[in-house]
């Protein structure tokens, strides 16, 4: 049987759920239990506590009183708890199935202080075009552009970047400045094509404003796979290129690459956070998940 201290933790994670999702049923997901145990182990809390902890209706629950004065004494100490535990099991291997614009543009020198900070935890990168069966393939994480599709797996999106028609200087020069979309699908341009990794065709070129879609068909002659490909065929003046914001906004502010088409600001490219499922999370994951969080919501 569990002792009265193992009762109360339990209940006190139990509360904290709730709080944090807001009803029972949602709290049950978080922590793998079902409402009717959600809901026994809150009244166990109260009890104990002696005192009521929610208002109930039939669509939602909220805080009584002493149930806010409780969850603003109780959460500080149940915070620290979690992460002095989680800082005293980060160790072994993670390994994260990484899209290689996400380790390029955003990971960069913090990763330093990442490692610093949990020196018995060992780091795999691996770079691949697809997602692939995370669990099979023994990836703890992954990190994908892209719109998630349909599986078992928790996606979480972290951040959301435009995308942008540019070309270097050097390409302008010699072949001018197209004034509007439509003129990449005529033959006077030379379009660079980017390969999607989950169709095997190259990416449609579209260009959002508001509520207007434009998609143009370019045709262009050279195709790849490789955003450091593309980026450095652009730069050498090989083309027009639709690439992430988040990797050109640099060249763009130095002059290296010209944004051609400003006044069509609004197509977005998602990045997603995966891992195989919300309960159980080792600890690794969750420390590693949390700072690209924190690296991500600065974006």
């Amino acid at each position: 049987m569990r002792s009265s201290s193992e009762n109360l933790s339990s209940g006190i994670s139990v509360f904290a759920a709730v709080v944090d999702a807001g009803t029972f049923a949602a709290a049950s997901e978080v922590m793998g239990m079902s409402p009717p145990g959600v809901s026994r182990a809150i009244a166990r809390l109260e009890r104990r506590l002696k005192i009521r902890l929610f208002n109930r209706t039939t669509r939602a629950v909220s805080l009584t009183e002493e149930g806010r004065r409780f969850y603003e004494q109780v959460m500080p100490h149940l915070r620290g708890m979690e992460e002095a535990a989680a800082a005293a099991t980060v160790r072994g291997k993670l390994r994260i199935n990484l899209d290689p614009v996400f380790s390029r543009i955003i990971l960069g020198p913090k990763l330093d202080e990442f490692m610093d900070a949990h020196p018995e935890l060992e780091l795999e990168f691996m770079a691949r075009d697809q997602l692939g069966d995370l669990i099979m393939d023994g990836f703890d994480l992954a990190l994908r552009f892209g719109e998630p599709r349909s599986s078992s797996l928790i996606a979480r999106k972290l951040l959301d970047t435009a995308i942008v028609t540019v070309a270097s200087p050097l390409y302008l020069a010699r072949r001018g400045r197209p004034a509007e979309p439509q003129e990449l699908g005529r033959g006077v341009h030379r379009c660079l094509e980017f390969r999607n990794p989950e169709t095997g065709k190259p990416y449609p070129w579209e260009f959002h404003r508001k509520r207007k879609k434009l998609v143009v068909e370019t045709n262009g002659r050279l195709t790849v796979n490789d955003p450091s490909a593309l980026l450095n065929a652009c730069l050498a003046g090989s083309g027009v290129a639709q690439m992430l914001l988040l990797g050109a906004e640099h060249l763009i502010r130095e002059g290296q690459l010209i944004n051609l088409f400003p006044d069509w600001p609004d197509e977005r490219f998602p990045l997603y956070a995966y891992h195989p499922s919300r309960h159980h999370m080792p600890a690794k994951t969750r420390v590693f998940l949390d700072f690209i969080v924190a690296l991500t919501s600065t974006r």
